[in-house]
């Protein structure tokens, strides 16, 4: 199995002229684009010069950006040196970047515009691993406390650094430190090895079969493995991916027609917005050419059936798939609904490829077949360690398997069905309340636009089911529609609670629980029913 590095390399001399990758940003109007060769290129500079500075096999480097031409070539650039890369999620603000920095010891900070202020309010502790700061934005925007990348990357051009021999790179040497979402407590550093990425890359090809006249849509930001995982199905055939930067259903269609997208990988939100845009007449699928378009997946989350179902009566020539997957597994495709199992949506699938899953209960034994329990998963892609972290480890990593933490179902066929996590399990009376179900029938109302179910505090009950709506723009919804609806439901699974809001969600597309959680618990008022 070829290393990602390896598969780079492959491309710059099989396609030196095509176009790798296209950045679109809709907003100023702009594109531009770069070959496989200049990628190739860019990547070896800046492998060169961290190599002159000392910085290899073992060191390891943030890498702080939003999505952009530069950032894969970036990426790609520390891996080739021997370093880990260690990319942060660009929503962290000034604390998480200081802890994750300290907790990865990096010695080198590339950022971006963005995060000059972020980075500059946190230095004095950065100070203590960080050695070189890197600005990779426009000069006038540089901080005094940082090098400019332009100057670094001309250190990779000398002819010392141009006679380095390769760092030889191994599928067992450590390649990238990622930090979980932090959506159920503080972000662990997941360590992943070269192994892994070509594990991942191999997965991502085998399960949406891509070819070098594909062209993948990437919307999602690529610090997530589930972005650049997807990413590796082009990048495995020598393919192009057009990185749009921006989420309006205009922006995604246009970028579909003018590029000629054949795949799009889509977060459960945007396709909704997608579904209303077109409903409502806002756009019209008339002004745009997009036969060409054969893949839209999801992942990231579950996905409501209910949003499947209306996106194939739009688009009945789609092929369709899932993907479930973690960090801790090295991105998506653990588990994998597969394109031709559509009667199957609503469940996460079957095993990916090379990987093995089972249900088990809290001592790892497995359940009765049928009954809930925790996923666990087997393969090449699962993590070293959490960095640092010797005692989380212990608690996910099990005689090779990977305790998820989520909480899913086997059916006759097969397939796996995804019912929460565990931590988001609410226990209402003695009932376990699993609210990928009850967010799943809501969705279906045609006033919703989004949901999340959540529990709150209860003397008597121990948790109430609170619901959380969006509700479609220009929509208004009543307590006693709710209530209405929800009576086609068990009585323990109807919400108690429900509030009318916004659902936030992270940018890889799952819901922050924690912090509605921390904004509804303890307040009752809304909506209750005895």
């Amino acid at each position: 199995m070829q290393l990602i590095t390896e598969i780079l390399a492959q491309n710059a001399r099989n396609f030196p002229d095509a176009v790798s990758l296209v950045e679109r940003a809709p907003e100023t109007g702009t594109r531009s684009s770069i070959t496989w060769s200049e990628f190739y290129e860019e990547s070896r500079r800046l492998s060169r010069a961290l190599r002159m500075r000392g910085y290899s096999r073992g060191e390891k480097v943030v890498h702080l950006m939003t999505n952009c031409l530069e950032w894969l070539p970036y990426y790609m650039g520390i891996l080739e040196s021997g370093s880990w890369a260690v990319p942060l999620n660009f929503r962290f603000l000034a604390d998480k970047i200081l802890r994750c920095t300290l907790l990865s010891e990096a010695k080198v900070l590339i950022f971006g515009p963005e995060f000059v202020d972020r980075v500059r309010a946190v230095k004095p502790g950065l100070d203590a691993v960080v050695e070189l700061y890197v600005f990779a934005g426009p000069e006038d925007q540089r901080p005094r406390f940082a090098m400019p990348m332009a100057d670094l990357l001309s250190e990779g051009d000398g002819e010392r650094a141009r006679a380095l021999p390769p760092v030889p790179l191994e599928p067992d040497d450590e390649a990238a430190l990622y930090f979980t979402s932090g959506t159920t407590g503080d972000p662990k550093g997941v360590l992943i090895t070269h192994g892994n990425l070509a594990f991942a890359c191999e997965v991502e090809h085998r399960h949406h079969l891509q070819q070098p006249e594909d062209i993948f849509l990437c919307i999602p930001p690529l610090y997530h493995t589930g972005a650049k995982m997807h990413w590796f199905g082009n990048f495995k055939v020598g393919a192009a991916t057009v990185l749009l930067k921006g989420v309006s259903p205009q922006w995604i269609l246009q970028a579909v027609y003018e590029e000629k997208a054949s795949i799009v990988w889509l977060l459960v939100p945007w396709a909704h917005d997608i579904l209303h845009a077109i409903e409502s007449g806002e756009l019209n699928l008339e002004d745009y050419d997009l036969s060409h378009w054969r893949l839209m997946h999801i992942g990231a989350q579950p996905v409501p059936p209910s949003l499947v179902k209306r996106w194939k009566k739009i688009f009945p020539h789609h092929q369709y798939d899932t993907n479930y997957g973690l960090t801790e597994a090295t991105g998506p495709g653990c588990v994998h609904l597969g394109m031709e199992n559509i009667h199957k949506v609503g469940a996460i699938g079957q095993p990916g490829w090379g990987w093995e899953c089972r249900i088990v209960d809290r001592k790892m034994q497995e359940v009765p077949f049928g009954e809930p329990g925790e996923l666990i998963v087997r393969g090449g892609g699962v993590m070293r360690e959490y960095y640092g972290n010797p005692k989380e480890t212990a608690k996910s990593l099990k005689n090779g398997w990977l305790c998820t933490g989520d909480i899913a179902r086997q059916d006759k066929d097969g397939f796996y069905w995804l019912l929460d996590r565990k931590k988001d399990l609410v226990i209402t009376g003695g009932e376990n309340v699993y609210p990928v179900e009850v967010e799943n029938y809501l969705i279906r109302h045609e006033k919703i636009q989004d949901v999340a179910i959540i529990g709150t505090p209860d003397d008597r009950l121990g948790e109430l089911v609170t619901a959380v709506i969006q509700l479609k723009p220009g929509m208004e919804m009543t307590e006693e529609e709710v209530n209405s609806y929800c009576l086609g439901m068990p009585r323990y699974r109807r919400p108690r609670i429900v509030h009318f809001g916004e659902v936030p969600r992270n940018p890889t597309g799952k819901i922050e629980k924690p912090v509605l959680r921390k904004r509804y618990a303890g307040i009752y008022s809304s909506f209750r029913r005895d």
